[in-house]
């Protein structure tokens, strides 16, 4: 590895051991980096560089009015930030810091300004609890916090040494969003004209920069480290290849820029190609269109179950100017992909990605879109199924999915590691099959197969079969233990206005299923929900349903 530019060496020094790596294929032209640079001034004053610094950057709604911070401007406000960073807080290269907010110019100002000082950013999700920040304050060893003032009630309980949660090492918060002397914002605007010019750490291609935790919803949470080369690395294949975006485009979508999902879409991707995001909190579905409307948003990252609910909304708005929409966080079913191409007009792109790898790893677009799979593997990446024994398995048949490429999965100190990394291969935990042309099919998480009387049934696939029916608005499937199969399809639905529950209506159900496909797959319990339980990112809490 290059020599750390970190002054604080926990990052480097807590990497699992190399033996325990991915392989790693650096040997592309698209990821060809120099032994040294920081991805915040590749992403920012790179751009300037290429021509865009009056271009806009990054849009907000300022008092209901669309407000453009173009990329000059917000190259000095993350400069002045960095400075506060560095010189103000005393921070030095290597500290994890917290960031904490929702989707603001203000959190994206923070997160480039404190990659710039060489810092080990640690985003976290805005709705996360007192008792799951101290599982990520103890275990990154994070000394300094940057919050959203509107969120300082949580963070406030893990520095109150009374409470139960109170995160001894963590030793600083400062707040932006806020206009308090001692705030972020306060302190950056009152410095010197001279602090609009901050010089970059000097951190190797292979520093950390990033740990960004899993949005999974069971276990201890797991911290995935990613050096300034993975993040140039997610803007330079998915997004080069497959998304093809320009500097027109207008980038916009809810996931939370402190899943890597939205870190890539709504900033990392647009700022690559000197393209414009908007950044918005708390959308619906409907002011998510609204947002189309007025920013005129070329571009869109959102989950499944937002296009789903977004369709029958289409024409109450002009979304004329939408080119591209991009589903990932959960698998896309195909009769969510079908309403919302008849509502839009738009094919979807769907992709496959994960914390692990930093994003999408697998996807396809345009003329290349095959009916039911998710794509192929992003140039750049390997993909294939195996067997237990790590063999792989020919097209057709159902395995585990393997991936290698130019990112991967470095846990910070867990055992996992080696449950995630094998033998040179990622295994991100889903089960599929490829067909002859390299096209992957999903079928499942691996651990969420039902295996009933001897046979595999994929859940999503019967969700996919029930959102055809008129009545079904939601729907998750999971296996429920049973004596003589072992497990049973269980459906979980929340229906349409206008039907309502019964018990015919659980056997027109269970008929439509039967008559779709293979009969042995059809739910044998359906309960009618209200709602279903997902987590901040959109994605189907599927244990929360088996213990329904």
């Amino acid at each position: 590895m290059e020599p750390s530019a970190h002054v604080d060496t926990f990052a480097r020094d807590h990497l699992p051991p190399q033996s325990q790596w991915p392989e790693f294929l650096l040997d592309n032209p698209d990821v060809h980096y120099p032994a040294r640079f920081n991805c915040a001034t590749e992403l920012l004053d790179g751009t300037i560089a290429a021509g865009h610094r009056d271009r806009p950057a990054i849009w907000s709604d300022v008092d209901g009015v669309p407000h453009a911070t173009t990329y000059g401007e917000l190259l000095e406000r993350v400069n002045r930030t960095a400075h506060v960073l560095v010189d103000e807080l005393g921070l030095r290269p290597g500290n994890r810091v917290l960031l904490r907010g929702p989707n603001t110019l203000q959190m994206a100002v923070a997160c480039l300004a404190a990659l710039k000082a060489g810092l080990v950013v640690v985003p976290t999700m805005p709705l996360l609890r007192a008792k799951e920040l101290k599982q990520i304050v103890d275990k990154a060893e994070i000394a300094a916090a940057l919050c959203d003032a509107r969120l300082a009630d949580e963070i406030a309980r893990c520095r109150d040494p009374q409470d139960e949660y109170f995160c001894e090492g963590l030793r600083q918060v400062c707040f932006f969003h806020d206009d308090a002397p001692d705030s972020l914002d306060t302190l950056a605007a009152a410095l010197p004209a001279q602090s609009a010019q901050f010089d970059a750490c000097d951190t190797a291609s292979d520093d950390v920069c990033l740990i960004a935790f899993t949005s999974g919803t069971t276990g201890a949470p797991k911290g995935c480290m990613h050096f300034h080369r993975d993040v140039l690395a997610m803007c330079d294949l998915f997004p080069r290849h497959v998304l093809k975006p320009s500097a027109d485009d207008v980038f916009c979508g809810t996931p939370p820029l402190a899943f890597t999902f939205g870190l890539g879409g709504l900033l990392c991707f647009p700022l690559r190609v000197g393209a414009s995001t908007v950044l918005i909190e708390k959308l619906t579905p409907e002011t998510l269109l609204q947002t189309v409307e007025r920013f005129h948003a070329t571009v869109m990252f959102t989950a499944p179950t937002f296009y789903r609910q977004m369709a029958a909304l289409v024409p109450r708005f002009d979304t004329s100017s939408l080119r591209k929409t991009v589903s990932a966080g959960e698998a896309l079913p195909d009769s969510t992909r079908d309403l919302w191409r008849n509502a839009s007009g738009i094919e979807m792109i769907d992709g496959i990605g994960g914390t692990e790898l930093i994003h999408i790893f697998i996807s396809s677009a345009g003329a290349d879109v095959r009916p039911h799979a998710i794509g192929r593997a992003v140039p750049g990446y390997v993909v294939c199924a195996v067997d237990d024994a790590m063999q792989p398995l020919p097209p057709g048949q159902i395995g585990k999915l393997a991936v290698r490429g130019p990112t991967g999965c470095r846990y910070l100190a867990d055992e996992r590691q080696t449950k995630f990394a094998r033998d040179g291969w990622n295994l991100p935990g889903d089960a599929v099959y490829l067909d002859e042309d390299g096209y992957v099919f999903y079928q499942a998480r691996a651990d969420d197969m039902i295996v009933s009387s001897g046979y595999n049934i994929s859940g999503p696939e019967v969700e996919s079969v029930l959102m055809q029916h008129a009545a079904v608005a939601e729907c998750g499937v999971v296996g429920a233990p049973d004596e003589t199969r072992g497990q049973i399809v269980k459906a979980f639905i929340v229906l349409r206005p206008g039907f309502d529950a019964s018990d015919a209506l659980v056997a027109e159900l269970q008929a439509f299923v039967k008559q779709t496909v293979a009969p042995y797959k059809y739910p044998r319990v359906i309960v009618f929900t209200d709602t279903l339980p997902r987590t901040e990112t959109g994605k189907l809490k599927r244990f929360a349903l088996r213990t329904m």
